[in-house]
């Protein structure tokens, strides 16, 4: 099971944490789920969700104030000792000392956020997808070429790189290089993302290892990308039959997920670049509607209909 530890996730969405003697190291969440406990605010503990993290808005932070001392000191201790993994006050709002001694006393730590409830719970979920997707590394390269993930694989040496750079060179931008790390955030979207070691680097075979974000500036690397399809680099085939029209989609799968993928004969003197540019606008131009290769149909069969007419 995937687990992020809650010091990362304090360092992420920049908390307060009001409680620094409890080693948030040591804590992990496992779960992409965020909960606000109102029920359990009023003693029904049933059910209670104690794997997600806890977030507390003006709406039950009013209620609390609502309450006199010892029924708030029985719901804190009635809610604290289920040991989840942290309690986070939205909006900048204060808990009172009874609710910090609990903390304390249970190892469950307080985290304040200056942002909004709705806001702050939106941007939590969604960085909790990606870092407890499911997740595979494969080898390849990962390169946005406007605005399309575009996943390079191929064999070591076929020169998924060098492809790579020139992409950089006309604009693109490098995500990985070598090492892909792939995450499945939904049924629909996986996530190319750079492990931290290898992260703005490409290795070249005969110059060696460059570091795209210092050569080439802040502009031509980026941190995540979609993978929105796959172009597999292999050698030239004479006795091969290769896909020359693109009526049918051919696709390869990823943890389940079904991606766009074409196979790409190499030859000298072919520029990679280009094709992989065509094939990102191609793609783009697809997922709006407009299909080359069906256009061309259809003025083929519009030809044979007037032929056959004529005759």
């Amino acid at each position: 099971m995937q687990s992020v530890s809650l010091s990362k996730i304090i360092e992420k969405m920049q908390l307060d944490n009001l409680t620094p003697e409890i080693d948030v190291e040591g804590i992990e969440v496992t779960s992409t789920d965020i909960n606000r406990p109102a029920l359990q605010l009023t003693g029904f503990f049933e059910h209670f969700p104690t794997d997600r993290v806890q977030v507390i808005g003006h709406v039950e932070h009013t209620y609390l104030s609502t309450l006199d001392d010892g029924r708030r000191k029985y719901i804190y201790d009635q809610l604290l000792s289920t040991k989840f993994p942290c309690v986070i006050f939205c909006r900048g709002l204060m808990p009172d000392a009874d609710l910090i001694e609990a903390g304390k006393r249970y190892g469950v730590p307080i985290l304040v956020t200056k942002m909004i409830t709705s806001a702050f719970m939106a941007e939590i979920i969604r960085w909790l997808n990606v870092e407890l997707a499911p997740v595979i590394s494969i080898h390849g390269v990962l390169v946005d070429v406007y605005g399309e993930g575009v996943l390079i694989m191929g064999e070591s040496g076929i020169g998924k790189s060098e492809a790579a750079l020139e992409l950089i060179k006309r604009g693109h931008r490098l995500v990985t290089d070598d090492v892909v790390e792939i995450h499945k955030v939904s049924d629909e979207t996986l996530i190319g993302t750079s492990p931290d070691i290898t992260r703005h680097f490409i290795e070249l075979r005969g110059i060696g290892i460059i570091d795209v974000k210092t050569l080439f500036g802040v502009e031509s690397v980026k941190e995540t990308q979609a993978i929105d399809m796959v172009i597999k680099l292999e050698d030239w085939n004479k006795d091969k039959e290769y896909d020359r029209l693109g009526l049918e989609e051919q696709y390869t799968e990823f943890l389940g997920n079904k991606v766009v993928c074409h196979s790409i004969p190499i030859r000298p003197g072919r520029n990679l670049a280009i094709i992989v540019e065509s094939a990102a606008v191609n793609h783009r131009q697809k997922k709006m509607g407009y299909n080359a290769a069906q256009e061309l149909y259809r003025r083929v069969q519009e030809n044979i209909g007037k032929a056959m007419a004529e005759k």
